[in-house]
C-alpha cells in the first residue's frame, strides 16, 4: 500500500523532514478490524498536547476509524500496525497555531498480539535516553537511530538503552517486560519507558486475571540477568520474546501462555 499524506504528496518544506517536528503514533488492525482504537486515539491526543500542537476539530475517534477503514481496511489489510504521524506545517507565526498534517502508511504483520520472532539483545553505555516529558512519547530521538546502527552492526534484533542514571528505560523499538517467578518487573515511565498502548492493554489483563504481580520498578542493568524470561512489547514492531542477552539465554513459555489467554480474549 501506498504511503498517505494529508496533501496527497510530500511537501519538502513541512516541519518533520526539516526539525523533526512531528510525534507518531501507532494503530492496530486484526482481523480486518482496527483494536484497541480509543486506547490509540487518546495516545495520540496527549502525545500532540505534549507537543503543543494545534490539535484540529476534526481529529476525532470517528475520524480515524473512517479514515483506516477506507484506506487500509477496505484496501485488504488483514493484519497490520499503522504508522501514523503528525508533523507541524511550516510557518512563520507562533508555532503552537500552526496547521498540522498527517502522514500514514502500514506495515503487514502476523496477528499483532501474537509473538513475532525471537529478539538477540545486549546493552548499549555510550548512549543514554532522557527521562523528561518527552522521552514517553514516540518524536524524533537521534538515540534510537545511533542504537540501532549499533544493533545492526552488532548482528543484534535491539539493545538495552539506560537512562542518565545507569537504570533501565526502554529498547530501542519499544519496552521490556521481565518476568521473575510470579513477578513482572516494568521499568517506570520516570525512567525513561514509552508509553504504550499495546503493552497497557496487556499488562492490564495480566492484572486483571492475576496471571502474575506487575510491580512499576527501577532496575540496574544488572537485573536483567536475573530474569527468567523477558519480552519486548513495541507499538511499531509487536511483541517479541528476548531469549538471549550476551550469553545468557531465556526461555519464554510461561509470556507465550499469557499471550495466547491475551489473544483468546479478543475472540
Amino acid at each position: 500500500m501506498n504511503p498517505f499524506f494529508t496533501s496527497g504528496e510530500f511537501q519538502a518544506i513541512n516541519r518533520a523532514f526539516l526539525s523533526g517536528d512531528a510525534v507518531e503514533v501507532s494503530f492496530f488492525v486484526r482481523n480486518s478490524k482496527l483494536i484497541m482504537a480509543e486506547e490509540c486515539y487518546f495516545f495520540l491526543m496527549a502525545s500532540m498536547r505534549k507537543m503543543r500542537m494545534n490539535i484540529p476539530l476534526s481529529y476525532t475517534l470517528e475520524f480515524f476509524e473512517r479514515l483506516f477503514q477506507e484506506n487500509i481496511i477496505d484496501k485488504g489489510i488483514f493484519n497490520g500496525i499503522i504508522r501514523f504521524v503528525a508533523y507541524r506545517n511550516f510557518t512563520e507565526e507562533l508555532l503552537s497555531k500552526a496547521e498540522v498534517s498527517y502522514y500514514f502508511d502500514v506495515k503487514k504483520i502476523g496477528d499483532v498480539i501474537s509473538l513475532q520472532k525471537d529478539f538477540e539483545m545486549d546493552m548499549i553505555k555510550e548512549i543514554n535516553v532522557n527521562t523528561n516529558l518527552l522521552s514517553n512519547i514516540r518524536v524524533h530521538c537521534p538515540e534510537n537511530i545511533y542504537a540501532e546502527i549499533y544493533a545492526k552492526e552488532n548482528d543484534l534484533d535491539d539493545v538495552i538503552l539506560l537512562n542518565p542514571n545507569k537504570r533501565i528505560a526502554r529498547s530501542i523499538f519499544g519496552n521490556l517486560l521481565f518476568l521473575e517467578g510470579n513477578l513482572i518487573k516494568i521499568p517506570k515511565q520516570t525512567e525513561g519507558a514509552y508509553i504504550s498502548p499495546l503493552m497497557e492493554n496487556f499488562v492490564t489483563f495480566v492484572h486483571q486475571r492475576n496471571l502474575a504481580q506487575i510491580v512499576e520498578s527501577e532496575m540496574i542493568g544488572f537485573e536483567s540477568q536475573k530474569a527468567e524470561e523477558i519480552l519486548m512489547v513495541s507499538d511499531t514492531k509487536g511483541i517479541s520474546p528476548v531469549t538471549k542477552i550476551r550469553n545468557k539465554t531465556f526461555g519464554k513459555e510461561r509470556f507465550s501462555e499469557m499471550i495466547n489467554e491475551w489473544k483468546a480474549s479478543f475472540q
